[in-house]
């Protein structure tokens, strides 16, 4: 029986020259371990000796020369000695001072009890946290130490008791400074990660909401999370992010873009294959979507996957009003991407090369401004399209109070200076200044430098051969673009390949059409529930 398009799976692609699962650093991996003949588990156990662990922990943590890593010593039950240590800045001293301390010299006074069971009554009946874990595992404990946990290890026990105590300052909710928007939520992740999640389980009330935490980086051990709909989501693309953040070799991934580019399925390709978004309710929008996200511990932004064009193409904003204010919107966004990317290479083609197009009006006006011009075209629009990159990055380095100033009366200076002083024809400022403009109305940063350098090759493809090498250049931009995948899904769907799709590819229809999930990413419930 025949498939038909839309059950096609894409992401199942396998091939022997598959990038990211690094077969052969985990065969050598394995291979030194089968070399040393030693089991690592036994090798970083925690001793039955009180003295030996504090040793230990010293030296790991270069104590005193660590100023912020802090030991307290005490007695449990009157005559067993112990010790507290954790990092200052990282716990909640008042949890720490009025819980865990008081509790552990008060109440354990005049205890009688086996040994054996001590630390399952202290877990139990004296420590009054609700995440208290016990570990034997030097590797585990140091780390649930450096993420604000509070560490007991009492004389003559091989097991820890670790206390989650986890209190620092982090950063109040705000609105979103990049995806503005008219009408819609007015709030954006922060760099904390538990508060990230609260804020997608308060906005998504759903016991199918799975939430997986792991680690990544070497050396920094950042937490991330993945968060899908597990009675939506085809069960393959989660399970392939899990792989695929398993293979981060980095040492230090200290932001989400970072870990874009370790985890992307082409590192050669120009345009993005994995979209951040800094706005919960459009994060839920993904999730809602079949599609998967990553949030790393210190970055306050999201990561959607698998994407396409067209999920970089709209915004939030376009479902919040009525599909004819969208669908407007839509199409100005879409002249705003064309007029950045052909607009000053379609100049350059007609002037060097197509000059019998042009209307003898018009063609002695563009005559009659370049007059007195010592440049050729190519080379003052090169210059200028440079000077306006120029302001426009310096404007985003500068304090915010400037930036505003910098942008509007250093463009409006430095053009007209050109001008007068007659290296720039007027004709070109207005050419440069409607492509960069037009660059302001993509929604996506990545996507629009990604148009911005793509100006530059059309440019230089037309003043070698005009709007041949235009044509050539799209020719090759497409191909390109349909052998791109993001997580297996082509980067072009659902145009091509063609699929069935909800109506919203470029225009936005009345929501009461959007009856189908987008058909590239195989989700299990294809249809929505909108009646």
């Amino acid at each position: 029986m025949q498939k038909k398009p839309w059950e096609v799976l894409f992401y199942k692609e396998k091939s022997q020259k598959d990038k990211f699962e690094l077969l052969e650093t985990r065969e050598d991996d394995k291979g030194e371990e089968k070399k040393t003949g030693e089991n690592p588990s036994k090798k970083f156990i925690i001793y039955s000796e009180l003295g030996n662990n504090l040793k230990r922990l010293e030296e790991d943590f270069k104590i005193p020369i660590n100023s912020d890593i802090s030991v307290r010593k005490l007695k449990v039950c009157e005559d067993i000695d112990s010790f507290l240590i954790c990092v200052d800045g990282l716990v909640d001293k008042k949890i720490l001072d009025e819980v865990v301390l008081k509790n552990l010299m008060t109440r354990t006074k005049e205890l009688e009890i086996d040994e054996k069971g001590l630390i399952d009554y202290l877990v139990n009946n004296i420590i009054s946290i609700n995440n208290v874990i016990k570990e034997n595992c030097f590797d585990k404990i140091e780390d649930h130490i450096l993420r604000g946990s509070c560490a007991l290890f009492i004389d003559g026990f091989d097991t820890c008791i670790l206390i989650e105590t986890r209190g620092y300052e982090k950063r109040s909710i705000e609105k979103p400074v990049n995806e503005t928007v008219v009408r819609g939520a007015q709030e954006a992740f922060i760099e904390d990660l538990p508060t990230n999640i609260s804020i997608i389980r308060r906005l998504f009330k759903n016991k199918n909401l799975v939430v997986e935490n792991m680690t990544v980086g070497g050396e920094s051990n950042l937490s991330c999370a993945i968060i899908y709909l597990d009675s939506i989501i085809n069960p393959e693309i989660p399970k392939e992010v899990k792989k695929r953040l398993n293979n981060v070799k980095s040492e230090a991934i200290l932001t989400s873009g970072m870990l874009e580019q370790h985890i992307e399925d082409n590192k050669w390709m120009l345009f993005p294959q994995i979209m951040s978004t800094e706005r919960p309710d459009r994060a839920v929008s993904f999730l809602m979507e079949g599609k998967a996200l990553v949030i790393l511990d210190g970055s306050p932004f999201a990561c959607a996957m698998p994407i396409t064009f067209f999920t970089l193409y709209h915004t939030s904003a376009d479902n919040n009003l009525r599909w004819y204010y969208g669908s407007f919107i839509s199409l100005i966004r879409l002249a705003g991407l064309l007029i950045s990317v052909f607009l000053p290479s379609f100049y350059v083609a007609l002037v060097l090369f197509s000059q019998e197009m042009i209307s003898s009006e018009l063609l002695s006006s563009i005559a009659g401004a370049r007059e007195g011009v010592p440049f050729p075209t190519i080379i003052e629009l090169v210059m200028m399209e440079l000077a306006f990159d120029l302001i426009r990055e310096a404007s985003l380095r500068v304090p915010e109070i400037i930036s505003s100033t910098l942008g509007i009366v250093g463009a409006l200076i430095l053009g007209q200076a050109a001008v007068q002083a007659g290296l720039v024809s007027p004709i070109l400022i207005i050419i440069v200044a409607t492509s960069g403009i037009g660059s302001f109305a993509i929604p996506d940063y990545p996507l629009s430098l990604a148009v911005r350098i793509t100006r530059f090759l059309f440019i230089a493809l037309a003043y070698m051969s005009g709007f041949y090498g235009i044509s050539i250049g799209m020719f090759i931009f497409f191909v390109l673009m349909c052998s791109m995948k993001s997580f297996g899904v082509p980067f072009l769907a659902p145009v091509a390949p063609k699929l069935r799709t909800s109506p919203d590819v470029i225009l936005v229809k009345p929501i009461n059409y959007m009856k189908y999930r987008p058909d590239e990413v195989s989700s299990l419930k294809k249809k929505k529930k909108n009646k």
